[in-house]
């Protein structure tokens, strides 16, 4: 008796989704899917090349005294080399001691130069993907996209529409 009335359910359920494939095809037909890259919006806007360059302006002097201090790091090491065959153990070790001293400092500025520079960048894109997310929004709106997708892991070209929202972006 069990197996007759799974039986009856199973074509029931297939019978309407075969009954429901004709209405499904002709939704799927009207759907107007386009797709957008933010790896190119990051890229390629005007925005993002301006927040960018804000960036660099911003970090340079760090970044350029990072390179000094790197430079005057592996100077002291190189010096410590060529003299440590000569120098008491006790110059010796004072020595590496304040060259460990040197390198735990050009660490620590690093990783706070990389920590502020990340969330620095993190907030100008944020600006620039919400600038993008309303022109996203507004060419949707106006050319009736039922959906914009911003990540995909496979996307057709002809639903791409990223080159209209830097065209918009850009302008």
């Amino acid at each position: 008796m069990k197996s007759v009335i799974k039986k009856a359910t199973a074509a029931s359920i297939i019978v309407g989704m075969a009954l429901s494939l004709p209405m499904a095809a002709s939704a799927q037909q009207d759907l107007k899917v386009g797709f957008v890259s933010t790896e190119r919006i990051f890229r390629d806007a005007a925005p993002a090349k301006a927040a960018t360059a804000k960036l660099e302006q911003e970090f340079s002097k760090r970044e350029k005294d990072l390179q000094e201090l790197a430079a005057k790091l592996k100077s002291t090491a190189e010096k410590l080399d060529k003299d440590a065959p000569v120098l008491s153990d006790a110059e010796r070790g004072k020595r590496q001691r304040e060259l460990a001293e040197m390198d735990k400092d050009f660490q620590r500025r690093q990783r706070e130069f990389r920590e502020d520079l990340n969330q620095r960048r993190n907030e100008e894109l944020a600006v620039v993907l919400e600038r993008a997310n309303k022109v996203i929004k507004q060419i949707a709106e106006t050319e009736k996209y039922d959906i914009v997708f911003q990540e995909a892991v496979y996307y057709s070209p002809r639903i791409d529409i990223t080159d209209k929202v830097l065209k918009a972006l850009n302008k």
